[in-house]
């Protein structure tokens, strides 16, 4: 083993090689001499990465490709596959701990981005933005604007389904709003909870008691249409429901149909189930849900940080370091994984 070598995925780059995430500075990859970076595209009809492509490869740079157990390559190099972003629902994450191959995230690249987003929606719906935007290009009249009244935030409760990295950002966010804060979250720090100034409540109560319901969960089977009909049930027909997490969250049959029949003012979402929507999703007719395509977050500034997390990460494998933000931390006991470690650091450390 000579280099140290690092493959990213096909998606990458656009279909004339052209990088589709200039901000994403790989500088850092190009400066060390141990290290030769590529690209790889993913299986053309199942969007999967393949074991055979990845023959051969250190680490892997995984954006929107599947990552299944048939992705791991046989010859038992790969020790990393960092997602480009915090979702990991794309990612065998079990089939990689067993066979010593670290998952890792960019918590830090998306916590402000992500949570910039639903404030966006918050701000948006609130005032109803879109609907006023198609007011005036198809009326010259003001007059008849009134029917468009929007909604104050003071006073109103803002509720979260995940008070973690992001949904504590959100908090931190909209402090200045002068909103009630409520989350629910089996595993929320109540330090961190007291401090944001956010109740920790049940489930039920969240929907039951948030204008503004937000999502800030990852996608596992276990969290697969916590938002059903019964839950949307509960919310109020004055609140919105926001979602940046993951679209398998909410039943989105469900939710059409409370917002057709208005038992819900309306929602933001910029993640579908499936990606992108179907040219007939019944989401695309309604006016009273804001959509935006898995991207709201996007800004040279969440490409960059995101970026730089993960090649932070890629690094501390080469130096044959446990880096931070793995899914699963139970890796980093691996015999297998540690054994790699200790070649990286017998190498190029």
């Amino acid at each position: 083993m000579s280099k140290f070598r690092v493959a990213l995925s096909g998606h990458f780059r656009d279909s004339k090689g052209v990088p589709a995430l200039p901000d994403f500075d790989l500088r850092p990859l190009e400066a060390d001499s141990d290290i030769e970076y590529f690209f790889i595209d993913g299986d053309a009809d199942t969007n999967t990465m393949t074991g055979a492509s990845l023959e051969g490869v250190d680490a892997l740079i995984l954006l929107d490709e599947l990552f299944s157990r048939d992705s791991i390559p046989s010859d038992g190099r790969l020790s990393i596959v960092a997602r480009f972003g915090v979702g990991f629902d794309s990612v065998d994450v079990t089939a990689c701990t067993a066979n010593g191959i670290a998952v890792g995230i960019t918590p830090d690249g998306v916590r402000r981005p992500v949570a910039v987003s639903v404030l966006t929606f918050i701000l948006a719906l609130a005032g109803r933005l879109l609907e006023k935007d198609a007011l005036v290009r198809s009326h010259h009249d003001f007059s008849i604007r009134g029917p468009y009244m929007g909604q104050g935030l003071v006073g109103k409760t803002l509720a979260s389904v995940g008070l973690g990295n992001i949904g504590a950002e959100i908090f931190r966010l909209c402090q200045p709003l002068d909103m009630n804060f409520i989350a629910h979250d089996p595993w929320a720090d109540s330090a961190v909870a007291a401090d944001l100034g956010v109740e920790l409540v049940d489930l039920d109560a969240v929907f039951q008691q948030g204008d503004f319901v937000t999502l800030n969960t990852p996608y596992s089977p276990q969290t697969h249409h916590l938002v059903n009909s019964e839950r949307l049930a509960l919310m109020k027909p004055s609140a919105y429901l926001i979602n940046t997490s993951r679209g398998g969250v909410v039943d989105q049959t469900a939710l059409v149909e409370s917002l057709k029949r208005g038992a819900i003012a309306g929602a933001g979402l910029d993640v579908f189930d499936p990606e992108p929507p179907q040219p007939n999703e019944p989401l695309l007719e309604l006016d009273n849900v804001i959509l935006a395509p898995h991207a709201l977050c996007f800004t040279e500034q969440c490409v960059a940080g995101i970026g730089a997390n993960d090649i932070r990460i890629i690094l501390s494998i080469k130096q044959g370091e446990v880096p931070d933000g793995l899914v699963d931390s139970a890796v980093a006991e691996s015999l297998i994984f540690r054994d790699k470690l200790e070649i990286y650091r017998e190498l190029f450390s």
